[in-house]
């Protein structure tokens, strides 16, 4: 049994449900706040997740981080060294898909190129009425930035654990390479 520790960055525009995400799924759905106060720095939270097949979990401290750009050079200095990455955008508003693009170059130049496995969440699934970005163009760009790519809606809690127990798939995937390679640098 491993118990693996990540961290996990919480990024996108202001307004795009991050907050609302992460307290549903540090709570397992059971607070939805129905009133938000813009985060204006960052919050900490921590989520611990099984994997299935084994026995191994791993602890996911995700860094909510605010999304109003005047907030965020300074957010940026207390983001660390992340280990995964949770992108978030809102379906009903295509300018903060295509904010998704600066984003990910402030991830790039935060983290000096190093590859970081993430995830693209669009959220707000429930407001399907005055949905703007439809699911394929997410899909084409999340699989060009190397993310994987899922639609929730946290007012619903749906589909709200699947991006986050893949970021931890991720992780452990990623823990068992380095394993094996230790390993068989090892003399046999």
């Amino acid at each position: 049994m491993v118990k693996l520790r990540a961290r996990c960055l919480l990024l996108g525009d202001a307004a795009v449900g991050k907050s609302a995400l992460s307290h549903m799924l540090h709570s397992d759905g059971t607070l939805l706040q129905k009133n938000y106060s813009m985060t204006t720095g960052v919050e900490l939270l921590m989520k611990c997740v099984n994997i299935p097949e084994t026995n191994d979990s791993v602890e996911l401290y995700i860094i909510d981080s605010a999304g109003k750009e005047t907030l965020v050079e300074s957010c940026e200095k207390m983001w660390g060294e992340p280990s995964l990455l949770c992108l978030v955008f809102d379906l009903t508003s295509e300018q903060s898909f295509a904010n998704c693009s600066r984003w990910m170059e402030r991830v790039h130049a935060h983290c000096r190129g190093l590859p970081v496995p993430g995830v693209l969440v669009g959220n707000k699934l429930d407001l399907s009425t005055r949905r703007e970005v439809q699911t394929s163009v997410a899909q084409e760009w999340a699989q060009s930035q190397g993310l994987e790519y899922y639609e929730t809606s946290a007012k619903d809690m749906e589909n709200c654990d699947a991006p986050l127990l893949s970021l931890a798939r991720a992780f452990h995937s990623l823990y068992q390479e380095r394993r094996e390679t230790i390993q068989n640098l090892s003399p046999g």
